[in-house]
Parts: C-alpha cells; structure tokens; sequence
C-alpha cells in the first residue's frame, strides 16, 4: 500500500527540514512531501511549479473572499501606514476595534452588549471557558463551572479548547481531556442511529442522555454546553431536525448556558449570517474567527449579553481589574480587515449568492450519495462531507488505519481540487464567492478522484471485513 517516496524540490526539502506540520502524519512527511503554495487568485491557489487547484476547502474554511480580493489589500495596507499595532489593554482603544464591535453587535443574531476579541478560535472558546467561570465566581456559585461538549466536536487545540474538542487525535498523547470538561452523544444519525430507530427517536433518545448526564453530575455543578451549529472537523454533521430546540429546553431546565461555536459556521456559510439560524440554535453567547476577517489576517471574537456582561463588571470590582487578554487580541490589522470583509458581505450580497449556489451544491452532493464508495453525501450551504465506507449496505467503515480518506484528499490534489480527508470523510467548504461554473467543475474533478479511490482500494483489497 506505501507509495515509493517521491524526489523531492529544493523548498520541500527545507520545508522538512525546518518545518513541524500541524494535523500531519510527519512520520510520513518524508514520503509524500509537502505541497507549496505560491500564490493565490480568486478560488484558486497555486503551486511553485505553477499547477492550479481549486481551493475546495476555503483554506481551513476560511477564505470566504478567496484569494487576491483587492479592496481586502487596500484595506489592509491602509491600516498597516496607519497604525500598525496597538492593543487593547489598560483601557486604550482603536478605532478599528470599536467599528468592528459595532458591526459584530449590528449582525449578531440576538441582542449582544459587548465583545471580546482574540486572535483565533481555539482562544476565543478557551475565553468562553473562562468567561463562564468568572461568571459563576461573580454569581456566587463557585462549583458550577463543568462544560459539556460532544463527541467528534471540534473547538480547538489550546488545552481547553483541545479538551472540549470530542476526537481521538486531540486526546491521545496530549494527557486531554483536563478536568470540568464531559462529553456527551454525537448528534451524527447515519453513523450512530440504532437500527430501525427514525430520526426523532434518535433525537429524543440522545437528547435524554444529555439529560442523565446532566442530573447525574448535578446541574449545579454544570456552567455551560458549547455546540457548533454543523459540526465541521469532526466530519461536517449536520444534526437532524429538532435536535437544537430539544437541547436547548434541557439547558434552560437547569440554567446551563449554551456557547455557540461559529467559528467555522458564522459569516454566510450556512445561507444566513450565523449557523445558529439555519440550524435553530438560541445560543447565550457566540464565538466567530476565520471568515470574520475572509481569512486575510488572525482574528477571534467572543461576543456576549448584557446580563453576564454585568456580571464580569461586578467581578472586576471586587477583584479590582479583568484580568484576561491577549497581546494581539484586537489587533488593528485583523479589525480593519474584520470590518472591511463585513461591509463586502453586505454589499455584494454574498448571502445571498451562497443560497442562490445552495441548490447546485446539494444536487451534485446527492449525486456523490449513488457513488459506490460513499456511504452518506452531508451538506447545507456551502460546507458539505462526503463519507467513505466499506460497505454501503452496512455502513461498514474502513480500516482507519488504511487511510482511505487522505489517500482520497491526494487524488483529489492530483486532479487539481484541495479537499480535506477528515479521517474517511471528504470535507468540502469552497470560498463562498465560488461561481456556479467553479462549482461544477470542483465536483467533476472529487468525482475523477472517487473513482481513482475506488480503483486504489480495489486494488489493495480494503474493503475485507
């Protein structure tokens, strides 16, 4: 099954020879090579040979402007000539910040008072993490202070956010999960339905677990649930109907907060402002990255109500300061930016050129459902997974350690496509200025390279049970 190892450019070698690859098998990294971007052009990038592929997967869902947008470089080089960096602590302010806030609050799916900004999701739900301590603390109830996430949720690679975060790779060799951190069932139907149980019987029965989990460790001890609307490292899950307003009546029932994590879903990917609203989610406080600032600079945000900021305030007091933030949290640079790729979504109604591209990503997804390598096609908006299996009939899985799915993510880079093989799920999330013509031909080319991946593992006999 092991490729012979390929020669290797000059910028490859140095890559390996200087670089640590995050989510990489670097045991491997010798074999395969790293393949260098060079530059990039509206959806596509480009290596330093000079092959072209269709970004599929918005870099790491990300780049919802693509690549090279010229009024996000203006932007930016304007804010660099005038003020390169300044900070927000001891109560000093850029005017940067202080539109961007504004903006957040005008966009926000419920009313919000304040927000804090950090320079990446994993900070941002680590934030949420301490936020909902400092809370309690400030409400007196010092041993609420438990976060329930689910299995195969993604929320980050700090040690809480890592925590939080529901896959095996996070965990193993990290000495993860850290204490306060439970984990409860996979809203994933297709993958852990009971056989012959219909969607809502799934609903109410994983729904009931959270309940269990929640009166056995006592709701007194529990500060928060954080969910992502469609779950997106942990294979692009799209929970089944009903499944957000059932949780929601358990976390009211015992006043358990809910975070909503937006960090992949926020800014129009799911068709609406925030994935909450597609999905039926009424979160307590919201967290966004990546396409708040269309990927061109680092940023993170945690925006949260009036009440609980008075509670962070009341605590400031006794204490005598809030002492949390980040040297680059509100970075002028990634705030202009932020407020820039904002005013474009509105102004070129990306919105609403993401449902008029819904239906043609949903047709040619329900197409990739007949391939005889996909065992279910998940998708809404523009973000969508394709998973591999063994055996449709059963919904046998392969050998993980066959690696089916990042041999798959390789066929598609050798037809001109990047995707991403989360374990045998084929994650798609193109820049959402993609046309319909781009769409097409970025599912012509996943679908040359299913059928390379259905010839490859015929050939190495993988689907054995």
């Amino acid at each position: 099954m092991m490729t012979q190892p390929i020669p290797l450019t000059n910028l490859q070698a140095r890559d390996i020879a200087s670089v640590l690859h995050p989510y990489t098998p670097i045991h491997k990294l010798g074999e395969m090579g790293p393949l260098v971007i060079e530059r990039g052009e509206g959806v596509y990038v480009y290596d330093t040979q000079g092959k072209p592929y269709i970004e599929g997967m918005s870099g790491l869902w990300c780049a919802g402007l693509g690549f090279g947008d010229e009024e996000m470089v203006e932007a930016a080089t304007a804010q660099l000539r005038s003020l390169p960096y300044y900070h927000l602590f001891g109560a000093k302010g850029t005017e940067s910040a202080i539109e961007l806030a504004e903006k957040l609050k005008e966009i926000a799916p419920m009313p919000i008072s304040k927000v804090f900004f950090t320079s990446s999701g994993s900070e941002a739900n680590d934030t949420q993490v301490k936020l909902a301590w400092y809370m309690n603390n400030a409400l007196g109830r010092p041993d609420k202070k438990k976060i329930i996430s689910r299995m195969k949720a993604y929320h980050g690679v700090t040690v809480m956010s890592a925590s939080l975060t529901g896959l095996p790779y996070n965990h193993m060799g990290w000495d993860l999960p850290v204490d306060r951190v439970l984990h409860t069932d996979c809203p994933h139907y297709y993958r852990f339905g009971a056989e012959g149980e219909s969607e809502a019987e799934f609903v109410a029965r994983i729904v009931g677990s959270l309940r269990d989990l929640i009166e056995r460790e006592g709701p007194d001890t529990i500060a928060a649930m954080i969910a992502e609307p469609v779950m997106g490292a942990g294979g692009v899950i799209v929970p089944p109907a009903g499944y957000y307003p059932a949780i929601q009546e358990v976390l009211d029932e015992h006043d358990i907060i809910l975070i909503d994590d937006e960090v992949i879903n926020g800014f129009g990917r799911t068709g609406n402002w925030w994935g909450c609203q597609t999905l039926g989610m009424k979160p307590t406080t919201i967290s966004a990255a990546k396409q708040l600032t269309a990927a061109y600079a680092p940023l993170g945000a945690v925006m949260v109500p009036e009440d609980i900021y008075q509670a962070y305030v009341d605590h400031s007091a006794k204490i005598g300061t809030f002492g949390h933030g980040f040297t680059y949290g509100g970075h002028p640079l990634g705030c202009a930016l932020g407020v820039k790729a904002i005013e474009i979504y509105q102004r070129r109604d990306i919105l609403g050129h993401v449902r008029k591209l819904a239906p043609v990503f949903e047709k040619r997804m329900r197409k990739l459902a007949d391939h005889p390598l996909v065992g279910e096609a998940r998708y809404c908006g523009l973000v969508g997974g394709v998973e591999l299996v063994a055996d449709k009939a059963t919904r046998r899985s392969f050998d993980a350690k066959s690696g089916v799915g990042a041999q798959c993510a390789r066929f598609c880079e050798a037809h001109g496509a990047i995707l991403r093989g989360i374990g045998d799920t084929i994650a798609l999330c193109p820049p959402m200025i993609i046309t319909e013509s781009e769409l097409e031909e970025l599912f012509d080319r996943l679908e040359k390279a299913l059928d390379d991946c259905e010839a490859w593992v015929s050939t190495q006999g993988l689907r054995a049970s």
